[in-house]
């Protein structure tokens, strides 16, 4: 009986003692779930799309090396941003590497956006990404000009001829191809009448820059006239009524009838 009892007593124990190592176990692992619901794991580096290549990446922009301060937003004319920078680049030099970073600088706005939503890697060249910017916003593009666009370019009146060949002229530069007879042509028909659009009908001009020069020439002889009109002063005359002069009252017009006769200083006398 003794040794039952004994026996029982100890298997007690060593449930007692399996049970706390059980329930600490429990304990451990509860801790451990809830550390584990705390504190998030370390989450990777974020990194950032990049169109260009590795490359394009790796080289460096020269210190003091501006790019074009202009700023590009998607909704100009991409060819004539694109112009102002290869304009500005070329004087200030630098590698097709730093002409992709220096034109993505200019980019803002959706044009930005659009930049960052190309695949990683994927721009190599400026040959390349000028490419892809003409493709993207071709649509803003201005249409081109024709030459029976500049019959809708006329002098307006009070329009002087150096405004008017300036403003006539930007049209010329946007023609893809320049006919002198076209040319010339349209713009005898759009200058006003006068002595310069006479001189024209007169004597033909050949080509657009004969033009320019008898433009020119038509200018500094009208100035020329014009300020020598203004040296001109009007001679002193003794006879004919002075505006300026009040009205004579009875007496003085009486002893001016007594001076009648008597020869003008400023004339030469008549022997």
């Amino acid at each position: 009986m003794q040794a039952d009892l004994a026996a029982s007593h100890s298997r007690n124990e060593e449930l007692d003692r399996v049970n706390e190592e059980l329930r600490k176990a429990l304990q451990a692992q509860k801790e451990r779930a809830v550390e584990e619901r705390v504190v998030p794991p370390p989450s990777p580096p974020r990194t950032f799309p990049m169109p260009f290549s590795s490359e394009i990446m790796s080289a460096v922009v020269p210190p003091g090396l501006e790019g074009v301060k202009a700023s590009f937003t998607g909704v100009k004319d991409p060819e004539t941003h694109l112009t102002a920078f290869h304009t500005q680049m070329m004087l200030s030099g630098g590698s097709d590497a730093v002409y992709c970073k220096l034109f993505m600088s200019t980019l803002s706005g959706i044009a930005l956006e659009w930049f960052v939503s190309l695949p990683d890697g994927h721009i190599t060249s400026f040959q390349q990404f000028s490419k892809l910017f003409m493709e993207q916003y071709i649509v803003n593009r201005a249409p081109p000009v024709v030459s029976y666009d500049l019959f809708d370019v006329p002098q307006n009146q009070g329009e002087s001829l150096r405004d008017y060949l300036s403003r006539f002229g930007a049209q010329v530069v946007r023609l893809p191809s320049k006919d002198d007879d076209m040319l010339v042509h349209t713009l005898k028909k759009g200058v006003l009448s006068g002595p310069f659009s006479e001189s024209l009908i007169r004597n033909h001009p050949s080509t657009f820059v004969e033009i320019r020069r008898r433009v020119v020439a038509h200018i500094v002889a009208e100035t020329e006239v014009s300020e020598k009109r203004g040296s001109t002063t009007p001679t002193k005359s003794c006879g004919g009524p002075n505006r300026s002069q009040q009205p004579m009252r009875v007496h003085e017009a009486k002893e001016g009838k007594k001076a009648q006769g008597k020869p003008c200083p400023y004339e030469p006398r008549k022997d």
